[in-house]
């Protein structure tokens, strides 16, 4: 494993693990801000608790949980993924700058919405990120087309082979077309 992907993940990952504790513990200080996303998610996704608290808690729960998976390096690409999925609602609850009255507070919370954004890029490479070794996408394939090749190459030998002895039958054939035009 590389060192960028040994200091890059855990990197990427303290923000959420940090952030899920206090939402798992302190579910209170979000869920006002939180209350507009999650009812109508809620709303569409019956899994989802009813309970703005448990769904933060829940978010929280998730984040923390694949924060540490994807820190450890341990599943990473999976991790990256649920992190992706929970930075969204995040970010669209407790960063809507468009709706800041004061232009203090409006900058405040772009700047915070765009370093969500950027997160959720780099999330979105770390699930993407194989870790040097291929995806079992690419492996597939790769092997498909190897096979291809493999049987043109046979396909080609067999045709080879088969002119010299396609020749000595012509010949063969062409004697006896001989032979049987010769008076004897």
């Amino acid at each position: 494993m590389s060192l960028l992907r040994v200091l890059g993940r855990p990197m990427l990952a303290s923000m959420f693990i940090t952030g899920g504790l206090d939402s798992v513990r302190h579910p209170e200080r979000v869920a006002e801000a939180a209350e507009s996303v999650v009812q109508p998610l809620s709303d569409r996704v019956k899994v989802l608790p009813d309970s703005t608290l448990q769904s933060v808690r829940l978010n929280g729960a998730v984040q923390v949980a694949a924060g540490l998976l994807l820190g450890l390096g341990r599943m990473p690409r999976l991790s990256a993924l649920a992190l992706a999925g929970t930075l969204v609602p995040t970010t669209l609850a407790a960063h809507r700058f468009w709706e800041a009255e004061d232009d203090a507070d409006r900058a405040q919370q772009r700047i915070h919405f765009l370093k969500n954004v950027s997160m959720l890029g780099g999330l979105l490479v770390a699930a993407d990120d194989t870790g040097g070794v291929p995806s079992l996408l690419w492996r597939g394939r790769h092997t498909a087309k190897e096979l291809r090749r493999e049987a043109r190459l046979v396909h080609r030998s067999a045709r080879m082979g088969a002119l010299p002895g396609a020749a000595a039958g012509s010949v063969r054939a062409g004697a006896k077309g001989l032979k049987a035009k010769l008076p004897g």
